[in-house]
Formats: C-alpha cells, sequence, structure tokens
C-alpha cells in the first residue's frame, strides 16, 4: 500500500462485514484506508439485510470519504488487499456470499469508466440502500456522475425497498475517525 501525502482526489468507499467481529472489521479497515490517504468522513455503522438468495448472517454497512493521491486502479487493488488483511478469501467464497470484509468502490472524483479491473461509478449504486443511506449522511451534495441524480433522488427512488426490509435495518454506532498524520 503506497503512503499518502498530497490528497488529490475524492473517493467514497462502501464498507460491509457479516462475519466474525463486523464492526472491528470495518474499523480496521478505515485504519487501512487511512494508509492510503486522509480518511476525512465516515458514516455510523448500519446493520442491514443480506441482499440476494445466499443465506448468511445481517450485515453491518458504511460508507467513508477518503481523499487519496492515489489513481483509481491502484485504490481499488490496494482495497482488494486490505480485504484479504481482514481474511477474506474471493477465490473460494460464492459471489454475493458471506465475507469478513468487502470494500467497494463507489465513486472516483466524477470520473466515469468501465476496465477489466474496475467500473465506476459503482454499477449497483442507485439500487443499494445500504449504500446510498451512509453515503447521504456523509456527503448529502454528492451526485451520480451519469444520472446526476443526488444521492437524495436516488434514496427516494428505492422507498418501497427500504419500506420491504432489505434496506437498512437499523443504525448500529457513530463513525470513528482514525488519527491522522501529516
Amino acid at each position: 500500500m503506497a503512503p499518502a501525502r498530497a490528497s488529490r482526489h475524492i473517493a467514497y468507499i462502501a464498507l460491509g462485514s457479516n462475519l466474525g467481529d463486523r464492526a472491528a472489521h470495518l474499523r480496521a479497515a478505515i485504519a487501512g484506508l487511512a494508509k492510503l490517504g486522509v480518511v476525512s468522513r465516515a458514516s455510523s455503522f448500519y446493520e442491514t439485510a443480506p441482499v440476494g438468495s445466499v443465506t448468511q448472517p445481517d450485515f453491518v454497512n458504511a460508507v467513508v470519504e477518503l481523499h487519496t493521491p492515489l489513481q483509481p486502479e491502484t485504490l481499488m487493488t490496494d482495497l482488494l488487499r486490505l480485504e484479504v488483511l481482514q481474511g477474506r478469501d474471493r477465490a473460494s467464497s460464492p459471489p454475493k456470499g458471506p465475507r469478513t470484509l468487502d470494500l467497494d468502490l463507489l465513486s472516483f472524483d466524477d470520473l466515469v469508466m468501465d476496465t477489466p479491473l474496475l467500473t465506476l461509478p459503482h454499477p449497483a449504486i442507485g439500487q443499494r440502500a445500504f449504500v446510498l443511506v451512509p453515503l447521504a449522511e456523509i456527503a448529502p451534495q454528492w451526485q451520480h456522475p451519469v444520472s446526476g441524480k443526488p444521492v437524495a433522488q436516488l434514496i427516494a427512488e428505492l422507498s418501497q425497498e427500504l419500506n420491504s426490509g432489505q434496506g437498512i435495518v437499523r443504525k448500529m454506532e457513530e463513525a470513528r475517525l482514525p488519527m491522522q498524520f501529516t
């Protein structure tokens, strides 16, 4: 992982865990993200129901704002390394299955890109209340780089999901930012 010096880009990263000490995995991830730049904001932790057909425990989710000098694909590679450090093994677990840590790069500045490693903005961001609600907590001004829709509108469009129990279950705890060294 590259040390952070200048903070030139703003990235929003979703964090999730549903195995082990879920909140501890998220706190460790936030500390790891602080080595990739400056974690300027972190949402509260939310307990959420899993999405998909795999039976598994509830998740704890959050979103952070990271100011980083890294380019998007380098940042994504470092996010995958942080997942491994928290015990995630993507090769031996089912897609959308239980995991100690899941880090999704939601957006990077206003960049729109699609490569084998990374699609920005995250292609499912508009369908995930467990991402949009914490994102709105820390970045109410955020707008989807393709549709131009503000985060509040995207949440309003998901009101049916939120009312069906597949969205936010409950707010667990306020975030604690790691110490930053400049």
